[in-house]
């Protein structure tokens, strides 16, 4: 149903010294979300994070960031999506993907959490997998001309300028899907993120 509340939640770290990396990707399309919306995300300790609410497509949507850090985003997640009786399958986390080539975006429901440490407190807090994940490709180490790289160290360091223009791009095109997430069209929502 489109009039139930949607949540739709970025994954990253906070501080000046993570804003930049690619493990903040999630943050990024949600401050862009914020922006195009006109939404000033402010401070909810009950919900561990920073919030703020406004109408996409005709509908009430939470955005929020977890100030917690990656590996307790659920904490942030559940207690919001609780408070408003939000159900999993009205959320969608934004993340990053380092199975995913720079420069593209995917989404799907429920599936593996591919390790991904937001992904699966959020998984552990909610008790289901079944939740929406809009996925921001960073591209793996060994595609990156720095295979030896740790997986830790390679999402915890900027994007190169262009791997960054890439992600940039994909987040443009995510915007575009969302309205179409929010109103229920799923494959439409699909078919705008992934076209070429």
């Amino acid at each position: 149903m489109a009039d139930s509340t949607k949540l739709i939640v970025g994954l990253g770290n906070y501080g000046n010294e993570y804003e930049h990396t690619r493990h903040n990707a999630g943050w990024w399309l949600l401050d862009a979300l914020a922006r195009e919306y006109g939404v000033t995300l402010s401070a909810q300790a009950k919900f561990h994070g920073v919030a703020g609410r406004t109408r996409i497509a005709n509908t009430d949507v939470w955005l929020l960031k977890p100030m917690t850090y990656m590996n307790r985003s659920g904490q942030a997640i559940a207690a919001l999506a609780n408070f408003y009786k939000i159900l999993p399958a009205d959320i969608l986390v934004l993340h990053d993907e380092l199975d995913i080539p720079n420069g593209v975006a995917k989404m799907k429901i429920g599936g593996s959490t591919g390790g991904h440490n937001g992904l699966k407190d959020t998984q552990a807090k909610l008790g289901t997998p079944d939740f929406w994940r809009l996925r921001i490709g960073i591209d793996h180490p060994r595609n990156s001309g720095t295979p030896l790289q740790p997986v830790v160290d390679y999402v915890l360091k900027p994007a190169k300028q262009a791997e960054r223009l890439a992600i940039d791009e994909a987040i443009d095109k995510a915007q575009k899907a969302i309205p179409d997430w929010v109103r229920g069209d799923f494959e439409k929502a699909m078919r705008v993120l992934h076209a070429k």
